[in-house]
């Protein structure tokens, strides 16, 4: 291991995947303290493949542009990249090498077994197909 690899080199580049607004802001602060020098955002819209889709392309771009100006009142340099696709997870990876990104920080949205299962838990994905770090942040419980 030489001494340029260390945690400023993880953090030189962070991908941090937002759900909506709330879970923005809140994913936002909790990196903030770690001190990224380059944070992208990203929203995926979860595309139906050959369904219709969850919801209607102007909501999700709404949705998005609330979640990047979330983001932006943490980090107001942060760049945004809003990608489509079936498997979030897969796009949360194709979206790393898309901008470069050094490691991937993200929020655990919680939520039982069933929830985990029926959304392909893509906390577990993350953690264990990921080619690159992949930083796990607190969740504080909103009230």
């Amino acid at each position: 291991m030489n001494s340029e690899t260390d945690d400023e080199d993880i953090l030189a580049h962070v991908l941090l995947p937002v759900a909506h607004e709330a879970d923005a802001l809140a994913t936002a602060k909790e990196l903030e303290p770690y001190g990224p020098a380059h944070v992208t955002a990203l929203h995926v819209v979860e595309k139906g493949g050959g369904v219709p889709d969850k919801t209607p392309v102007e909501q999700s771009e709404d949705l998005a542009a609330k979640s990047y100006a979330a983001v932006r009142s943490v980090f107001p340099d942060a760049d945004e990249h809003t990608a489509y696709g079936r498997d979030v997870a897969v796009e949360i990876f194709d979206a790393a090498d898309e901008v470069g990104a050094s490691a991937i920080a993200f929020r655990s949205r919680g939520g039982n077994r069933l929830m985990q299962f029926l959304s392909g838990d893509i906390s577990l994905k993350l953690v264990t197909q990921a080619d690159r770090p992949v930083i796990a942040l607190p969740r504080e419980d909103e009230t």
